[in-house]
């Protein structure tokens, strides 16, 4: 089973956190219990993700995740994906995105949002959650598309978790392809893709009937 060490997703070079005085305790919150009956995904909005490799259709829960649904939300409206990259793809484990233009420059952010995990909804294949750092409510525009089931990432009596905020109903041939791009090291990120990959655009659509 793939574990996460160091570096939890959000940038490019693993991240060392400590402070002067105090007790962790002041600085983290609580682990919160996990749903043990989590909700099914809702597909409240869908969106059409124009990338270089192909387009895939993402569902997007509003209702069981209010502040991680509407956290993607808003930043779609402004049209801050487009032109980000997949900077980050791993063969059976995940695609990383939505934080960085070409040449791996970073791109502003809104503020950080609260980790919603605790909601329950487990990162299976298919499934869109956010990435942070090791601070547990550190998630801003950066997400990533689950491979695999990757149940480690899962909110647990001992993790704080990744927040699942909704699903490709469509493409997964293309993330798959994503996947098992060629990658590198690159001025300290790692599985970097060697040739770019971009999103050009993230558009509102209808949702696929089920």
């Amino acid at each position: 089973m793939r574990s996460i060490t160091g570096l939890i997703f959000a940038g490019g070079l693993s991240l060392a956190l400590s402070a002067c005085g105090g007790g962790d305790d002041e600085l983290t919150p609580s682990i919160p219990t996990p749903d043990p009956t989590p909700p099914s995904l809702s597909a409240d909005v869908c969106y059409l993700m124009s990338t270089t490799k192909g387009d895939l259709t993402l569902a997007i829960d509003l209702t069981n995740m209010p502040i991680t649904g509407k956290n993607f939300k808003q930043y779609v409206d402004k049209s801050f994906y487009n032109g980000t990259l997949f900077h980050r793809t791993i063969n059976n484990f995940v695609i990383q995105g939505g934080g960085f233009t070409t040449g791996l420059q970073s791109k502003p952010t809104s503020a950080p949002i609260k980790n919603e995990a605790a909601v329950g909804i487990s990162n299976k294949r298919g499934t869109i959650a956010m990435a942070r750092t090791t601070v547990p409510d550190s998630a801003t525009s950066q997400f990533f598309i689950n491979v695999l089931d990757n149940p480690q990432l899962d909110a647990s009596a001992s993790s704080y978790g990744y927040a699942v905020f909704g699903k490709v109903v469509e493409g997964m041939d293309v993330v798959d392809q994503i996947s098992i791009v060629p990658t590198k090291t690159s001025n300290g990120f790692s599985d970097t893709p060697v040739n770019e990959i971009l999103i050009n655009s993230v558009t509102e659509t209808n949702c696929p009937a089920t």
